[in-house]
């Protein structure tokens, strides 16, 4: 006698918008499962053929992703109420139904596509490059000690991808808080030996209303963050910092 297969099937419940007044509402899909899904190989097959779970004709699902090896942070979202990269997440280690929602941090475009002016704008308030006046050959750069250069290394692997903003409690449309990013970067370029030339423009940014006081000491950043960048140490480094920059200004030093 004849066996048959049942397909393998992955649920989704994922959170869409159509335009960024509008209000949010959920949609149901059904995909045939295979392995080494992740859930932006999920979202193309649905954007391929838009159809819910109940047979209805929809629109294909917006999202943002570029690099797809959590390298650029464009995938960022919430997936099953953790924000992380939707290119990491193997579908084999989810739990289903999965939920996939846009981050709430920052102000939804449409879908699963939102818009991270906030983080942009709290890395150009700190000055998070390092200024070079022309483009002349300027000789070779000098060079950092090795212990110094281990861990800047690990500070520069941030890819802006948002999910420590919107892990942190203190960042939300009540408060300007800049957020653990932009506090890390700082760590980052005022370490630099051609950073630390504006390295007291930097510490005055985060002496600012809305810069490095607003950290509330949750440390969600430091779990959350996908590249496992110590967070929490370069808060605490700043905070150090500013305190020092606070009493020389002080004292006229």
């Amino acid at each position: 006698m004849a066996t048959t297969t049942v397909a393998k099937k992955v649920k989704f419940i994922i959170t869409r918008q159509d335009q960024p007044e509008s209000a949010s509402y959920t949609e149901e899909f059904e995909l045939d499962y295979r392995p080494g899904m992740n859930v932006i190989s999920a979202l193309m097959e649905i954007q391929r053929n838009p159809v819910t779970n109940s047979g209805q004709g929809t629109t294909p699902v917006c999202w943002e992703s570029n690099c797809l090896e959590e390298v650029c942070g464009a995938c960022s979202m919430v997936i099953n109420g953790k924000p992380r990269q939707a290119c990491a997440a193997l579908i084999d280690k989810l739990e289903q139904p999965i939920r996939v929602e846009p981050m709430k941090t920052f102000p939804v475009v449409r879908d699963l596509v939102i818009d991270r002016s906030r983080m942009f704008n709290a890395l150009k308030r700190v000055k998070a490059w390092i200024p070079i006046d022309g483009t002349y050959d300027l000789g070779p750069g000098p060079r950092m000690p090795e212990k110094k250069r281990q861990w800047a290394y690990e500070l520069s692997k941030c890819m802006t991808c948002g999910v420590c903003l919107e892990a942190c409690p203190n960042v939300n449309e009540k408060t300007d808080f800049i957020g653990p990013a932009a506090i890390s970067q700082v760590r980052l370029f005022n370490a630099h030996p051609t950073g630390e030339m504006n390295s007291e423009e930097r510490l005055d940014a985060l002496m600012e209303d809305g810069g490095i006081e607003g950290c509330g000491n949750s440390q969600n950043c430091v779990r959350s963050c996908p590249k496992g960048i110590p967070l929490t140490t370069s808060i605490a480094e700043m905070n150090k910092q500013t305190t020092k920059h606070m009493f020389k200004r002080w004292l006229g030093v």
